[in-house]
Protein backbone atom coordinates (compact mmCIF):
# COMPACT_ATOMS: atom_id res chain seq x y z
CA UNK A 1 0.00 0.00 0.00
CA UNK A 2 1.14 3.56 -0.50
CA UNK A 3 0.05 7.15 -0.13
CA UNK A 4 -2.43 8.38 2.46
CA UNK A 5 -3.75 4.89 3.18
CA UNK A 6 -0.37 3.22 3.87
CA UNK A 7 -0.36 1.35 7.18
CA UNK A 8 2.78 2.00 9.21
CA UNK A 9 3.75 -0.44 11.96
CA UNK A 10 5.28 1.44 14.91
CA UNK A 11 7.46 0.02 17.70
CA UNK A 12 8.74 1.76 20.82
CA UNK A 13 12.20 1.15 22.29
CA UNK A 14 12.98 2.96 25.54
CA UNK A 15 15.12 2.70 28.64
CA UNK A 16 17.51 4.59 30.88
CA UNK A 17 20.45 2.53 29.61
CA UNK A 18 21.21 4.66 26.56
CA UNK A 19 23.95 2.45 25.11
CA UNK A 20 21.77 -0.66 25.36
CA UNK A 21 18.87 1.24 23.79
CA UNK A 22 20.95 2.48 20.88
CA UNK A 23 22.37 -1.01 20.29
CA UNK A 24 18.83 -2.42 20.18
CA UNK A 25 17.66 0.21 17.69
CA UNK A 26 20.70 -0.28 15.47
CA UNK A 27 19.99 -4.01 15.36
CA UNK A 28 16.39 -3.41 14.30
CA UNK A 29 17.44 -1.02 11.54
CA UNK A 30 20.00 -3.54 10.34
CA UNK A 31 17.72 -6.60 10.37
CA UNK A 32 14.33 -5.17 9.34
CA UNK A 33 14.57 -3.88 5.75
CA UNK A 34 12.77 -0.58 5.23
CA UNK A 35 12.81 0.35 8.92
CA UNK A 36 13.46 3.88 10.18
CA UNK A 37 14.13 5.25 13.68
CA UNK A 38 12.64 8.47 15.04
CA UNK A 39 14.29 10.00 18.10
CA UNK A 40 13.56 13.16 20.10
CA UNK A 41 16.57 14.31 22.12
CA UNK A 42 15.32 16.12 25.22
CA UNK A 43 18.78 17.24 26.35
CA UNK A 44 18.50 20.23 24.02
CA UNK A 45 15.36 21.41 25.82
CA UNK A 46 17.52 23.82 27.77
CA UNK A 47 17.65 25.80 24.51
CA UNK A 48 13.83 25.87 24.37
CA UNK A 49 13.58 23.13 21.77
CA UNK A 50 13.55 19.36 21.39
CA UNK A 51 15.82 18.03 18.64
CA UNK A 52 14.33 15.40 16.31
CA UNK A 53 16.25 13.00 14.08
CA UNK A 54 15.10 10.36 11.59
CA UNK A 55 17.56 7.72 10.42
CA UNK A 56 17.77 4.33 8.78
CA UNK A 57 20.51 1.72 8.59
CA UNK A 58 22.43 3.96 6.21
CA UNK A 59 22.47 7.02 8.44
CA UNK A 60 20.62 10.29 9.00
CA UNK A 61 17.59 10.95 6.80
CA UNK A 62 16.48 14.25 8.33
CA UNK A 63 16.36 16.39 11.45
CA UNK A 64 14.49 19.31 12.97
CA UNK A 65 13.46 21.03 16.17
CA UNK A 66 10.15 21.03 18.03
CA UNK A 67 9.49 24.02 20.33
CA UNK A 68 8.81 23.41 24.01
CA UNK A 69 5.18 23.14 25.08
CA UNK A 70 4.43 24.67 28.51
CA UNK A 71 8.14 24.38 29.38
CA UNK A 72 7.74 20.60 29.11
CA UNK A 73 10.11 18.71 26.82
CA UNK A 74 8.03 15.53 27.04
CA UNK A 75 4.92 17.51 26.00
CA UNK A 76 6.83 18.77 22.96
CA UNK A 77 7.76 15.19 22.11
CA UNK A 78 4.11 14.09 22.23
CA UNK A 79 2.96 17.05 20.12
CA UNK A 80 5.60 16.41 17.45
CA UNK A 81 5.60 12.60 17.41
CA UNK A 82 2.32 11.75 15.69
CA UNK A 83 2.69 14.31 12.84
CA UNK A 84 6.16 12.93 12.12
CA UNK A 85 4.91 9.34 12.14
CA UNK A 86 2.04 10.31 9.83
CA UNK A 87 4.52 11.96 7.49
CA UNK A 88 6.53 8.75 7.35
CA UNK A 89 3.38 6.75 6.72
CA UNK A 90 2.33 9.01 3.86
CA UNK A 91 5.82 8.75 2.34
CA UNK A 92 5.28 5.02 2.03
CA UNK A 93 7.97 2.38 1.67
CA UNK A 94 8.68 1.95 5.39
CA UNK A 95 8.16 -1.48 6.90
CA UNK A 96 8.60 -0.32 10.50
CA UNK A 97 9.04 2.97 12.35
CA UNK A 98 11.00 2.64 15.58
CA UNK A 99 10.35 5.36 18.17
CA UNK A 100 13.54 5.50 20.22
CA UNK A 101 12.62 7.23 23.46
CA UNK A 102 14.92 9.56 25.35
CA UNK A 103 16.40 8.21 28.60
CA UNK A 104 13.71 9.07 31.18
CA UNK A 105 10.63 8.99 28.93
CA UNK A 106 8.27 6.20 30.02
CA UNK A 107 6.80 4.00 27.29
CA UNK A 108 3.23 3.87 28.63
CA UNK A 109 2.46 7.53 27.90
CA UNK A 110 3.92 7.35 24.39
CA UNK A 111 2.17 4.06 23.61
CA UNK A 112 -1.15 5.67 24.52
CA UNK A 113 -0.47 8.64 22.22
CA UNK A 114 0.37 6.41 19.25
CA UNK A 115 -2.57 4.06 19.86
CA UNK A 116 -4.98 7.01 20.11
CA UNK A 117 -3.83 8.30 16.72
CA UNK A 118 -5.34 5.29 14.98
CA UNK A 119 -4.88 4.48 11.30
CA UNK A 120 -2.59 4.50 9.46
CA UNK A 121 -0.37 4.05 12.54
CA UNK A 122 -0.37 0.60 14.17
CA UNK A 123 1.53 0.05 17.42
CA UNK A 124 3.05 -3.43 17.10
CA UNK A 125 5.56 -3.65 19.95
CA UNK A 126 7.06 -1.99 23.03
CA UNK A 127 10.50 -2.84 24.39
CA UNK A 128 12.80 -1.56 27.10
CA UNK A 129 16.49 -2.10 26.40
CA UNK A 130 18.69 -2.79 29.40
CA UNK A 131 22.11 -3.90 30.50
CA UNK A 132 21.34 -6.58 33.15
CA UNK A 133 24.41 -5.61 35.19
CA UNK A 134 22.94 -2.14 35.72
CA UNK A 135 19.47 -3.19 36.89
CA UNK A 136 20.23 -3.20 40.61
CA UNK A 137 22.23 0.09 40.55
CA UNK A 138 19.32 1.80 38.79
CA UNK A 139 16.73 0.38 41.17
CA UNK A 140 18.80 1.52 44.13
CA UNK A 141 19.26 5.04 42.75
CA UNK A 142 16.94 7.37 44.66
CA UNK A 143 18.27 10.53 42.99
CA UNK A 144 15.70 12.90 41.54
CA UNK A 145 15.77 13.04 37.74
CA UNK A 146 16.16 16.80 37.90
CA UNK A 147 19.41 16.41 39.89
CA UNK A 148 20.99 14.08 37.31
CA UNK A 149 19.91 16.06 34.23
CA UNK A 150 17.18 13.67 33.14
CA UNK A 151 14.01 15.60 34.04
CA UNK A 152 11.47 16.03 31.25
CA UNK A 153 9.99 19.20 32.75
CA UNK A 154 10.82 21.69 35.54
CA UNK A 155 8.06 20.11 37.63
CA UNK A 156 9.29 16.53 37.09
CA UNK A 157 9.43 14.94 40.55
CA UNK A 158 10.31 11.40 39.52
CA UNK A 159 13.40 9.56 40.68
CA UNK A 160 15.81 7.39 38.71
CA UNK A 161 14.60 4.25 40.51
CA UNK A 162 10.84 4.64 40.12
CA UNK A 163 11.21 5.72 36.46
CA UNK A 164 13.37 2.69 35.69
CA UNK A 165 10.94 0.35 37.46
CA UNK A 166 8.02 1.54 35.32
CA UNK A 167 10.13 1.28 32.17
CA UNK A 168 10.77 -2.37 33.04
CA UNK A 169 7.25 -3.36 34.03
CA UNK A 170 5.20 -1.95 31.14
CA UNK A 171 6.59 -3.53 27.92
CA UNK A 172 6.13 -7.06 26.61
CA UNK A 173 9.74 -7.25 25.36
CA UNK A 174 12.97 -6.71 27.30
CA UNK A 175 15.96 -6.23 24.99
CA UNK A 176 19.04 -7.56 26.78
CA UNK A 177 22.46 -6.10 26.03
CA UNK A 178 24.13 -9.02 27.80
CA UNK A 179 27.71 -8.08 26.96
CA UNK A 180 27.55 -4.80 28.83
CA UNK A 181 27.68 -1.32 27.38
CA UNK A 182 30.48 0.94 26.20
CA UNK A 183 31.82 2.98 29.08
CA UNK A 184 31.03 0.24 31.60
CA UNK A 185 33.62 -2.43 30.70
CA UNK A 186 33.88 -3.82 34.22
CA UNK A 187 30.14 -4.38 34.70
CA UNK A 188 29.14 -7.97 34.05
CA UNK A 189 25.76 -9.46 34.87
CA UNK A 190 25.69 -12.48 37.18
CA UNK A 191 22.95 -14.98 37.99
CA UNK A 192 21.61 -12.71 40.72
CA UNK A 193 21.21 -9.82 38.28
CA UNK A 194 19.32 -12.03 35.83
CA UNK A 195 17.13 -13.47 38.59
CA UNK A 196 16.24 -9.96 39.77
CA UNK A 197 15.33 -8.93 36.23
CA UNK A 198 13.16 -12.01 35.73
CA UNK A 199 11.28 -11.27 38.96
CA UNK A 200 10.65 -7.67 37.89
CA UNK A 201 9.37 -8.57 34.41
CA UNK A 202 7.19 -11.69 34.82
CA UNK A 203 5.03 -10.94 31.76
CA UNK A 204 7.76 -9.90 29.32
CA UNK A 205 9.78 -11.83 26.76
CA UNK A 206 13.55 -11.42 27.08
CA UNK A 207 15.26 -11.01 23.69
CA UNK A 208 19.06 -10.74 23.57
CA UNK A 209 20.44 -7.87 21.50
CA UNK A 210 22.64 -9.40 18.82
CA UNK A 211 20.55 -12.47 18.05
CA UNK A 212 18.67 -10.75 15.23
CA UNK A 213 15.25 -11.59 16.71
CA UNK A 214 14.35 -8.23 18.19
CA UNK A 215 12.75 -6.77 15.06
CA UNK A 216 10.40 -9.73 14.63
CA UNK A 217 9.46 -9.58 18.33
CA UNK A 218 8.41 -5.94 17.92
CA UNK A 219 6.23 -6.69 14.90
CA UNK A 220 4.10 -9.29 16.67
CA UNK A 221 1.48 -6.88 18.09
CA UNK A 222 0.81 -4.89 21.25
CA UNK A 223 -2.42 -4.47 23.24
CA UNK A 224 -2.45 -1.06 24.93
CA UNK A 225 -5.54 -1.84 27.04
CA UNK A 226 -4.03 -5.10 28.32
CA UNK A 227 -0.75 -3.34 29.11
CA UNK A 228 -2.58 -0.66 31.09
CA UNK A 229 -4.44 -3.36 33.02
CA UNK A 230 -1.13 -5.01 33.93
CA UNK A 231 -0.05 -1.74 35.49
CA UNK A 232 -3.27 -0.92 37.36
CA UNK A 233 -2.93 -1.77 41.06
CA UNK A 234 -6.31 -3.52 41.12
CA UNK A 235 -5.26 -6.16 38.59
CA UNK A 236 -1.50 -5.73 38.13
CA UNK A 237 0.53 -8.72 37.05
CA UNK A 238 2.66 -9.18 40.17
CA UNK A 239 5.46 -11.75 40.57
CA UNK A 240 5.01 -14.99 42.47
CA UNK A 241 6.90 -15.88 45.63
CA UNK A 242 10.36 -17.17 44.78
CA UNK A 243 13.94 -17.45 46.06
CA UNK A 244 16.57 -17.85 43.36
CA UNK A 245 20.28 -16.97 43.21
CA UNK A 246 19.98 -14.90 46.37
CA UNK A 247 17.06 -12.84 45.03
CA UNK A 248 13.83 -13.24 46.99
CA UNK A 249 10.26 -12.31 46.18
CA UNK A 250 7.91 -12.03 49.13
CA UNK A 251 4.17 -11.98 48.43
CA UNK A 252 2.26 -10.69 51.45
CA UNK A 253 -1.53 -11.09 51.42
CA UNK A 254 -3.94 -10.42 54.27
CA UNK A 255 -7.66 -9.68 54.61
CA UNK A 256 -8.04 -7.26 57.50
CA UNK A 257 -7.21 -3.54 57.09
CA UNK A 258 -4.20 -1.58 58.23
CA UNK A 259 -4.19 0.68 61.27
CA UNK A 260 -3.25 3.99 59.63
CA UNK A 261 -1.02 5.31 62.41
CA UNK A 262 1.01 2.12 62.80
CA UNK A 263 1.46 1.74 59.05
CA UNK A 264 2.47 5.38 58.66
CA UNK A 265 5.12 4.97 61.37
CA UNK A 266 6.55 1.96 59.50
CA UNK A 267 6.62 3.49 56.00
CA UNK A 268 10.30 4.38 55.95
CA UNK A 269 11.40 0.89 57.03
CA UNK A 270 9.02 -0.75 54.57
CA UNK A 271 10.10 1.46 51.66
CA UNK A 272 13.74 0.57 52.25
CA UNK A 273 13.16 -3.13 52.89
CA UNK A 274 13.44 -4.15 49.21
CA UNK A 275 14.82 -2.94 45.92
CA UNK A 276 11.28 -2.92 44.54
CA UNK A 277 7.86 -3.26 46.14
CA UNK A 278 4.38 -2.66 44.76
CA UNK A 279 0.77 -3.67 45.16
CA UNK A 280 -2.53 -2.56 46.65
CA UNK A 281 -3.80 -2.10 50.20
CA UNK A 282 -6.57 -0.66 52.36
CA UNK A 283 -6.81 1.37 55.53
CA UNK A 284 -9.40 0.90 58.27
CA UNK A 285 -10.29 4.60 58.32
CA UNK A 286 -10.66 4.68 54.50
CA UNK A 287 -12.39 1.34 53.83
CA UNK A 288 -13.80 2.27 50.43
CA UNK A 289 -10.55 3.60 48.92
CA UNK A 290 -8.23 1.37 46.88
CA UNK A 291 -4.67 2.49 47.60
CA UNK A 292 -1.61 1.75 45.49
CA UNK A 293 1.86 1.02 46.85
CA UNK A 294 4.84 1.79 44.60
CA UNK A 295 8.39 1.86 45.99
CA UNK A 296 11.86 1.77 44.46
CA UNK A 297 15.22 3.14 45.52
CA UNK A 298 13.94 3.82 49.04
CA UNK A 299 11.26 6.22 47.77
CA UNK A 300 7.60 5.31 48.26
CA UNK A 301 4.53 6.61 46.45
CA UNK A 302 1.13 5.95 48.02
CA UNK A 303 -1.90 7.05 46.01
CA UNK A 304 -5.66 6.63 45.87
CA UNK A 305 -6.73 4.97 42.63
CA UNK A 306 -10.47 5.18 43.21
CA UNK A 307 -12.97 2.94 45.02
CA UNK A 308 -12.83 -0.79 45.55
CA UNK A 309 -15.41 -2.65 43.45
CA UNK A 310 -17.18 -3.64 46.66
CA UNK A 311 -17.74 0.06 47.37
CA UNK A 312 -19.54 0.60 44.05
CA UNK A 313 -23.21 -0.08 43.30
CA UNK A 314 -23.56 -3.14 41.07
CA UNK A 315 -24.98 -0.97 38.29
CA UNK A 316 -21.58 0.75 38.01
CA UNK A 317 -19.63 -2.47 37.56
CA UNK A 318 -20.27 -2.54 33.81
CA UNK A 319 -18.18 0.63 33.55
CA UNK A 320 -15.18 -1.18 35.07
CA UNK A 321 -12.76 -3.04 32.72
CA UNK A 322 -13.44 -6.76 32.51
CA UNK A 323 -9.92 -7.65 33.60
CA UNK A 324 -10.47 -5.83 36.88
CA UNK A 325 -13.80 -7.58 37.50
CA UNK A 326 -12.18 -10.95 36.86
CA UNK A 327 -9.24 -10.15 39.16
CA UNK A 328 -11.64 -9.11 41.92
CA UNK A 329 -13.76 -12.24 41.58
CA UNK A 330 -10.78 -14.54 42.09
CA UNK A 331 -10.31 -13.47 45.72
CA UNK A 332 -13.73 -12.12 46.64
CA UNK A 333 -14.23 -12.06 50.41
CA UNK A 334 -17.77 -12.61 51.75
CA UNK A 335 -17.49 -9.56 54.01
CA UNK A 336 -14.85 -7.30 52.45
CA UNK A 337 -15.37 -8.06 48.76
CA UNK A 338 -12.22 -7.23 46.79
CA UNK A 339 -10.66 -5.21 49.63
CA UNK A 340 -7.36 -6.81 50.57
CA UNK A 341 -3.69 -6.35 51.32
CA UNK A 342 -1.60 -7.55 48.38
CA UNK A 343 2.01 -6.37 48.42
CA UNK A 344 5.11 -7.84 46.79
CA UNK A 345 8.73 -7.17 47.79
CA UNK A 346 11.69 -8.09 45.55
CA UNK A 347 15.33 -7.83 46.59
CA UNK A 348 18.62 -9.56 47.04
CA UNK A 349 19.18 -10.44 50.70
CA UNK A 350 15.55 -9.83 51.65
CA UNK A 351 14.78 -10.45 55.34
CA UNK A 352 11.37 -11.97 54.74
CA UNK A 353 10.61 -12.96 58.33
CA UNK A 354 11.30 -9.48 59.70
CA UNK A 355 9.30 -7.92 56.89
CA UNK A 356 6.26 -10.12 57.53
CA UNK A 357 6.46 -9.37 61.25
CA UNK A 358 6.54 -5.63 60.59
CA UNK A 359 3.66 -5.73 58.10
CA UNK A 360 1.51 -7.88 60.38
CA UNK A 361 2.10 -5.49 63.27
CA UNK A 362 0.49 -2.72 61.22
CA UNK A 363 -2.83 -4.55 60.84
CA UNK A 364 -5.77 -4.03 63.17
CA UNK A 365 -5.58 -6.09 66.33
CA UNK A 366 -8.39 -8.52 67.14
CA UNK A 367 -10.06 -5.98 69.43
CA UNK A 368 -9.73 -3.16 66.90
CA UNK A 369 -11.08 -5.34 64.12
CA UNK A 370 -14.03 -6.46 66.23
CA UNK A 371 -15.10 -2.81 66.69
CA UNK A 372 -16.28 -2.79 63.07
CA UNK A 373 -16.48 0.16 60.71
CA UNK A 374 -18.00 2.41 63.31
CA UNK A 375 -14.98 1.93 65.54
CA UNK A 376 -12.53 2.13 62.64
CA UNK A 377 -13.68 5.66 61.83
CA UNK A 378 -12.47 6.78 65.26
CA UNK A 379 -8.89 5.63 64.58
CA UNK A 380 -6.20 8.26 63.79
CA UNK A 381 -6.23 9.47 60.17
CA UNK A 382 -2.47 9.42 59.65
CA UNK A 383 -2.52 9.47 55.83
CA UNK A 384 -4.55 12.65 55.32
CA UNK A 385 -1.52 14.74 54.32
CA UNK A 386 -0.44 12.14 51.74
CA UNK A 387 -3.80 11.36 50.20
CA UNK A 388 -5.90 14.51 50.46
CA UNK A 389 -5.01 17.37 48.10
CA UNK A 390 -4.19 20.67 49.71
CA UNK A 391 -6.86 23.28 48.98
Amino acid sequence: MSGDHARLPVAIVGGLHADARRAAVEEILRTVPGSVALHHDLTSAIDRAVHRTVRDAGGLLGSGDAPLVNDCACCALREDLVPELLRLAHEGGHRLAVVELWDSVEPQAIASVIAAAGEPLALTGVATAIDPALVLPCLANGDDLVDVGLAAAPTDQRTVADTFARQLEYPTVIALAEDGCPGEPDETADDGDRALLARLTPGARAVPVGDGALGAALLSGFDVAAAAARQHPACALLPQECDEHGVSTLVWRRERPFHSQRLYAALEDLACAAARSRGRFWLADRPDTLLSWDAAGGALCVESVGPWLAALPEAAWEMVPAKRRVAASLDWHPEHGDRCQYLTFISAGLDGDALVTLLDSCLLTDDEYAAGRGGWKELPHAFDNLLDPVA
